[in-house]
C-alpha cells in the first residue's frame, strides 16, 4: 500500500507540474464563461453586432460569446430544432411574433428578476418594456421601434422621372405606378415592385385597413375568406399588367437583403420594415428612401409602431446572470449604441437616441425621421400572433407562389389559404 501511495503522489506531482507548464493563454481560455447568441439578419447585421459583441467582451474579458446568425426563413426551424433538442443558444433574437409562443412553451426565462439589475431600461418608457411581456412577465427587451415601410430606388424613380410614392399614395394609384416604372425601365425581368402577395406584413397592413386584425385577442383568424381572396386578386391583376414581379422570380426570395428583389435588379420597390433600411442600402447601389405602404381611400391606419425585435434568455441557459448583462449592455451602453446604430431600429431608450443623433448618418436620420412623421398615422399595437402564426405566415408564401406561377385560381387559393390556417391554429 504504502508504494502504490507514493506512485500516486508521483503521478499527481507530475500532472502538477505539466498543467503549471501550460501557457497562461490556455488556462485563461479554460476560466473564461462562455455563452452562444443567435439572431436572423445579413451581413451588416452580423457586422454591427459583433461590434458590439467586441466592445462587451472587451470589458468582460472572461467572456466569451459564440456566435449563430442565419437568414429569417431558416432561422425559426433551426431554432425550434434546438429548443426541441435542448441546446438552444443562451441568447435569442426574438420577434414580437414569435415571443408569445415560446414564452408559453418555457423556452423563454422571465427577466423579471433581473430588473433593475443588471437589466436596467427604465428610460425605455413603460410602453416599450411592455412590448417584450407575456402574461404579466418580461420575456424580452425590445432593441428598436420600427414601422411597416416601402424602400424604393429613388435613383431609378428620378432617372425614369416618375414620381415615387409617398404617405397618401393609395392602393391604387400604387398599381398605376408599379405599372408605369415597368413600362418606362423597359427592361426585360425588371417590374416596377416586388410581388408582395406573400408577405405577411403587408397584408396585416391591407387588413387592418379595413378595420380587422389578422389575429384576435384569443388568437383565432380575425379577418375573412373575402379579404385574403381580394389580397391575393390585387398581386394576382398586378402581376398580369405587368407591374409586379412574375412569380418564378419572386420565388427566389429568401427573407433576406442580398434576396431581394430590389437588390437582385429586379423591381424598384420593395415591402420591408423601416429599421431594415440600412441593411437593404449596404447591399444596394443606387440610393433609396422610403415611405409608407400604400392607404385605403379614406381608410382606417393599417401601420403601428412594433418592436423591430427582442432579446430574450433561453430558459435552460447555465449563464443567465451572464446572458443578462450582455442584453443590458446591447440595450443601454454608449458603445453598443455606436455600433448598431439604428439597423436594428430607433432605440427604444432616449438616452441613446439622444447620443445616436449625433453620431447617425443619412440613412439613420432617415429612420428617426420616418417614425417620426407616421406618428399620427398608426394605429394601436394589435395582439400578438398565437402559436401556429408562424406555420400560417409559412403557408401564406406557399399558397401566394402557387397562384404566382399559374397552379391555382385565386378563389380555390383563398378557400384552401383559410382551411389550412384554422388547422395550423387548432393544432397549435
Amino acid at each position: 500500500m504504502p508504494n502504490v501511495s507514493r506512485r500516486s503522489t508521483f503521478k499527481l506531482a507530475a500532472g502538477l507540474a505539466a498543467a503549471a507548464a501550460l501557457p497562461q493563454s490556455v488556462w485563461a481560455q479554460a476560466a473564461r464563461t462562455r455563452l452562444r447568441m443567435t439572431w436572423w439578419g445579413g451581413t451588416d447585421r452580423a457586422k454591427r453586432t459583433q461590434a458590439a459583441l467586441d466592445a462587451y467582451t472587451k470589458i468582460n474579458a472572461g467572456t466569451q460569446i459564440d456566435v449563430e446568425t442565419i437568414g429569417w426563413g431558416d432561422y425559426w426551424t433551426r431554432l425550434a430544432t434546438q429548443v426541441a433538442g435542448g441546446n438552444a443558444p443562451d441568447v435569442i433574437q426574438m420577434d414580437y411574433r414569435y415571443i408569445y409562443e415560446y414564452a408559453r412553451r418555457k423556452a423563454l426565462r422571465p427577466l423579471d428578476e433581473f430588473m433593475p439589475s443588471p437589466i436596467n431600461i427604465a428610460d425605455f418608457g413603460q410602453a416599450n418594456i411592455d412590448t417584450g411581456k407575456v402574461d404579466g412577465q418580461v420575456f424580452g427587451v425590445s432593441m428598436g421601434v420600427n414601422s411597416n415601410s416601402l424602400f424604393y430606388d429613388k435613383t431609378t424613380f428620378e432617372r425614369l422621372k416618375i414620381a415615387p410614392p409617398d404617405h397618401a399614395t393609395t392602393w391604387a394609384q400604387f398599381a398605376e405606378k408599379a405599372i408605369a416604372i415597368t413600362k418606362a425601365a423597359s427592361k426585360r425581368g425588371y417590374f416596377g415592385t416586388m410581388d408582395a402577395g406573400s408577405a405577411e406584413p403587408a397584408l396585416e397592413v391591407w387588413v387592418r385597413q379595413r378595420g380587422r386584425q389578422l389575429y384576435d385577442n384569443d388568437g383565432k383568424i380575425a379577418f375573412t375568406r373575402d379579404d385574403i381572396a381580394e389580397w391575393f386578386d390585387y398581386w394576382d391583376k398586378l402581376r398580369r399588367a405587368g407591374g409586379a414581379v412574375a412569380g418564378d422570380l419572386q420565388a427566389l426570395y429568401r427573407n433576406t437583403p442580398e434576396t431581394d428583389m430590389l437588390t437582385t435588379g429586379r423591381a424598384a420597390i420593395t415591402f420591408a420594415h423601416s429599421n431594415q433600411l440600412v441593411a437593404w442600402q449596404a447591399v444596394n447601389q443606387n440610393k433609396l428612401a422610403m415611405t409608407m405602404f400604400p392607404q385605403t381611400q379614406g381608410g382606417k391606419a393599417g401601420q403601428y409602431y412594433k418592436p423591430s425585435m427582442l432579446l430574450s434568455i433561453s430558459a435552460t441557459t447555465p449563464q443567465p446572470q451572464e446572458a443578462a448583462r450582455i442584453i443590458n449592455f446591447i440595450s443601454t451602453h454608449p458603445d453598443a449604441g455606436a455600433a448598431l446604430g439604428v439597423e436594428r431600429g430607433v432605440p427604444p431608450s432616449k438616452s441613446m437616441r439622444d447620443r445616436l443623433l449625433a453620431q447617425v448618418d443619412e440613412l439613420g436620420k432617415a429612420q428617426i425621421e420616418y417614425i417620426s412623421l407616421i406618428a399620427s398615422r398608426v394605429g394601436t399595437l394589435p395582439p400578438p400572433p398565437p402559436k401556429g402564426a408562424g406555420e400560417i405566415e409559412q403557408n401564406l408564401r406557399r399558397v401566394a407562389e402557387t397562384i404566382s406561377v399559374g397552379n391555382a385560381k385565386v378563389p380555390q387559393a383563398a378557400d384552401q389559404f383559410m382551411a389550412d390556417a384554422k388547422r395550423a391554429l387548432e393544432r397549435a
